[in-house]
């Protein structure tokens, strides 16, 4: 079945500060965007690469990433999240069949082949997966200031992305999710929440990440991204760039 890499890249960033999103921001030469978009190139089994960018930004990003051999387009996102993945869904459709969708943050450009091709291969007997590592602290409830109740650490996890779903299924989740008035009210960080809210009787596999997978959303973060590439693993190396035309 095909696979569609979409890139999650509307955001403000507004916690990172500066003019610039922090999709834009450089690490180690390259925007995140680039990062991301790199490594869904590299993967062998993902067939496309959709990008979903502000609308100002869309031009140059477009011409950043022309040489990416998988980039089939550059997408207007929306004010929200959740409008970024509706976009994304609308411009992939539904008319040439069903199809893998993995949707993946641009704020974590060190995502490796190892989580995307156990992402692709989960997705042949799941409809909806997650990426999830294990909270290695203890998580307490807190109210009003003060420390309540333990949760069970061995059954908690924290959330990354890529996160996978059939087309099919994504696409009817957020039909719901567009007829419910209420859907606004509820912010909606991630697409597996979406799908847990609207098809409750649709499972969500999980699939093992990494604590390289870090997320950008401060400047420290791109820091630390910056000492975990030179650790080795480095990001996916860009294709020569087009002859001119």
């Amino acid at each position: 079945m095909r696979t569609v890499a979409v890139v999650l890249a509307g955001g403000s960033g507004r916690r990172f500060g500066g003019s610039m999103p922090k999709q834009l921001q450089l690490l180690a030469g390259r925007t995140l965007v680039e990062h991301c978009v790199a490594a869904f190139d590299q993967a062998p089994d993902v067939d496309d690469v959709l990008v979903v960018m502000a609308a100002e930004f869309a031009s140059q990003t477009g011409a950043q990433l022309r040489r990416y051999r998988k980039l089939t387009g550059i997408v207007a996102g929306g004010s929200a999240r959740s409008d970024s993945t509706r976009e994304a869904i609308a411009a992939i459709g539904t008319g040439a069949g069903d199809c893998n969708v993995l949707f993946h943050d641009a704020a974590r450009p060190l995502v490796d082949q190892r989580i995307i091709a156990d992402c692709v291969t989960a997705l042949r007997s799941w409809e909806a997966i997650g990426v999830v590592v294990p909270s290695s602290d203890t998580i307490v409830e807190v109210s009003g200031g003060i420390l309540g109740r333990v949760l069970p650490r061995d059954s908690l996890a924290r959330c990354q992305t890529p996160q996978g779903f059939r087309l099919s299924v994504i696409g009817r989740a957020y039909r719901l999710a567009a007829a419910d008035p209420g859907f606004a009210a509820i912010s909606a960080t991630d697409d597996c929440g979406v799908v847990r809210r609207y098809l409750p009787d649709v499972p969500i596999g999980a699939v093992p990440g990494s604590e390289r997978n870090i997320k950008v959303t401060y400047p420290a973060d791109l820091a630390l991204a910056e000492t975990l590439l030179g650790q080795g693993g480095g990001p996916a190396a860009p294709p020569a760039a087009p002859p001119a035309p």
